[in-house]
């Protein structure tokens, strides 16, 4: 039977701390937790900005972001911006994407992105990490100008597939996104990868690795 996964982008295909890592030693110390800062901020924006109505592009919010972070932690170096940037446009992706991709589409399954992501920054993601032959689809939010997890973003998936909302699973790291997806009416799926505790908006499932995603039975 054939299926269709549509995954989240950041955070659950690509990983969003790769570009401090290929610095960290000169970033310093206090990295990691520029780092964590820089992400929280990105996603912050968001949500203020959906929620007050408005819309800037995704990229823009990143280096907002960014700024933000560089600006609490002084002691990581200012003039390392531009190359942190230039790692984010082309994020690795975790070592378990691919090889779970290629196992969907090799057993008949449809696979998708819906991210919050730019169409630009998804396609230099996409392209570094060598697996648009493994997606059907890359959707990204500034098609409507509103972020996750306004349900207008996840009708997009289901207004591309012709689908019903419950013909999806959706493939997420993120526990808000878990929880937008699940409020519209997809079977979602969290990628638990460093073993937090449960909390809001129930998934249908929990693994720590993409890998298991191909096995997994669902209700």
């Amino acid at each position: 039977m054939q299926r269709l996964y549509v995954f989240d982008a950041y955070g659950t295909l690509f990983n969003v701390h790769a570009a401090i890592a290929r610095r960290r030693d000169a970033a310093g110390p206090d990295a990691d937790r520029m780092s964590e800062l820089w992400r929280l901020k990105q996603l912050e924006y968001c949500w203020m900005l959906t929620m007050t109505g408005q819309y800037e592009d995704f990229w823009v919010l990143t280096e907002r972001a960014l700024d933000y972070a560089l600006a609490r932690f002084p002691s990581v170096d200012r003039a390392l911006r531009p190359k942190l940037l230039e790692a984010y446009f082309k994020l690795d992706a975790y070592p378990d994407a691919s090889a779970a991709l290629a196992t969907l589409k090799q057993r008949g399954h449809r696979t998708a992105i819906l991210s919050n992501g730019s169409p630009a920054m998804l396609r230099g993601a996409v392209e570094a990490a060598g697996i648009s032959d493994k997606l059907d689809a890359v959707i990204s939010v500034d098609a409507i100008r509103i972020y996750k997890t306004r349900p207008e973003t996840y009708k997009l998936v289901t207004d591309h597939f012709k689908c019903q909302p419950r013909d999806v699973i959706f493939v997420s790291s993120n526990r808000w996104d878990v929880m937008g997806a699940t409020t519209f009416g997809f079977r979602c799926v969290w990628i638990n990868r460093n073993k937090f505790p449960d909390e809001y908006g129930k998934p249908d499932a929990m693994v720590d690795s993409l890998s298991r995603l191909p096995d997994l039975v669902l209700p």
